[in-house]
C-alpha cells in the first residue's frame, strides 16, 4: 500500500464537532476500502489568501494515510461530493514524518529575526546621535536673497 499526506479544508461556519465528524467519516471510508489512517492533525480555523465560495476562513485538517489508491480514489470522490469541503490536497510521500507537522510546531518567538529586520538593538533617539563631521567641515556657500 501506498503512503499519503492528505489535507482538506472545511467550511468556516461549521462547528469543531462537525469538522471531527468529517474526518470520522472520511477515516470509515478509508478502512472500508483496505488502507488506515495513522495521525490526524486539526489546524483549527485559519484565514485563507482569497476567498473559496465566499469564504474568509476554513477548518484545516491533515491526515496521514496508508491505504490502496482506489481508497483514496473514493475518499477524494465523497469530498468533491460534500459542500462542506472547499478544498482537498493529497500527496504521495515515501514515508510519514515522526513527530508533529511544520504547522503545528511551536516556534519560539525569541528566535526568529525582528520583523523590520532591526536586530542591533533598543533604538537610539535622536539627540543620542554624535554630529555628523562631514557638514561641520565644508564651508557654507553665502545665501542669495530674493526679493
Amino acid at each position: 500500500m501506498a503512503l499519503y499526506e492528505h489535507v482538506f479544508l472545511a467550511r468556516q461556519d461549521i462547528s469543531a464537532q462537525q469538522v471531527d465528524a468529517l474526518v470520522e467519516q472520511y477515516k470509515g471510508v478509508l478502512e472500508a476500502n483496505g488502507g488506515k489512517v495513522g495521525r490526524v492533525e486539526n489546524w483549527g480555523l485559519k484565514s485563507l489568501t482569497y476567498r473559496i465560495n465566499k469564504n474568509r476562513k476554513a477548518h484545516y485538517v491533515l491526515m496521514d494515510i496508508d491505504a490502496p489508491a482506489p481508497a483514496v480514489h473514493e475518499v477524494e470522490r465523497q469530498m468533491r461530493i460534500n459542500e462542506d469541503v472547499l478544498r482537498y490536497m493529497t500527496i504521495a510521500v515515501e514515508k510519514h514524518e515522526d513527530g508533529p507537522s511544520a504547522m503545528m510546531q511551536k516556534r519560539d518567538r525569541d528566535d526568529r529575526p525582528r520583523r523590520d529586520g532591526d536586530d542591533r538593538g533598543p533604538r537610539r533617539e535622536f539627540g543620542d546621535r554624535p554630529p555628523r563631521g562631514d557638514r561641520e567641515d565644508r564651508p557654507r556657500r553665502p545665501r542669495e536673497d530674493r526679493a
